[in-house]
């Protein structure tokens, strides 16, 4: 199996496990990638966790496969299948697989070694970025001529604004965990060999709340980007109001008898 999911309660870490390609992704693993996000979308679980087996989170977009399409009938045949067809809305799969999937829970990615390439779009799609000391990130996909196509040319500078992103993507250096945390592009940096199990207990931490609003807050977070601060407080409202309903005078309720007082998180 290219792609395994780890079940555990209400977190499922999705494995990336190409190891022997660095985990790079060909067709029948992207369309395996979108199968495994499919079903955690679709499933009971709350958080996902998206980790590469091997030491590496992915090496991006398989080059043997990028080479195969040098006739250009295939070539073309390969990427009508991705094409986002006018009046219609985009197709579920990019090249990489889910980079283009809008889930409506979280995804934590758990960053070992390289991320690379189409590896670093799937990094960046991801909700959050947990990455070990030792691993980066880069355009490295620069030195061949081949884009950007799974949302890192579009991920990047929100992320760590116009500039800082041209110079990371023209020139295709490796960036270093040190230096994603400090511009943006990682949330948290753990010692080598602990993204995963740092990712999971951190997961545990969103799992174990109320999810209607953890779900409205993360929608209206990703929703109102580019809008304006009106219409984007109309937005926050619309989302929020429901879960509120729903979950909100509960939990107040929770509070008057006498949970969470002083700030506990423990005892909610």
């Amino acid at each position: 199996m290219s792609v395994e999911i780890d079940k555990n309660g209400d977190i499922w870490t999705i494995i990336n496990d190409r190891s022997d390609a660095r985990n790079a992704v060909d067709t029948d693993h992207a369309k395996a990638l979108v199968s495994a996000f499919d079903a955690f979308e679709n499933g009971p679980a709350k958080v996902a966790v998206f980790w590469g087996r091997g030491g590496n989170f992915c090496a991006g977009w398989d080059l043997k496969l990028a080479a195969s399409l040098s006739n250009d009938i295939k070539r073309e045949a390969y990427f009508d299948e991705l094409a986002f067809p006018i009046g219609h809305g985009p197709t579920e799969r990019g090249p990489l697989g889910p980079s283009r999937m809008e889930l409506s829970k979280p995804v934590i990615g758990a960053v070992e070694g390289a991320a690379v390439a189409g590896g670093m779009e799937l990094a960046l799609w991801c909700d959050i970025r947990v990455m070990a000391e030792t691993a980066y990130l880069g355009v490295y996909c620069r030195r061949w001529g081949i884009t950007l196509m799974d949302g890192g040319a579009v991920r990047l500078p929100r992320l760590v604004g116009q500039g800082k992103a041209l110079e990371i993507a023209m020139t295709g250096r490796k960036v270093e965990a040190e230096e994603c945390y400090r511009i943006g592009l990682a949330e948290k940096v753990v010692p080598h060999g602990e993204a995963r199990a740092a990712a999971e207990s951190m997961a545990a931490e969103i799992a174990r709340f109320p999810q209607e609003a953890v779900r409205a807050d993360r929608r209206t977070i990703i929703e109102t980007r580019g809008m304006s601060v009106r219409d984007a407080m109309k937005l926050e409202w619309s989302n929020g109001l429901e879960a509120i309903r729903r979950e909100g005078t509960a939990g107040a309720g929770r509070f008057r008898d006498g949970a969470g007082r002083h700030g506990d998180f423990d005892k909610i």
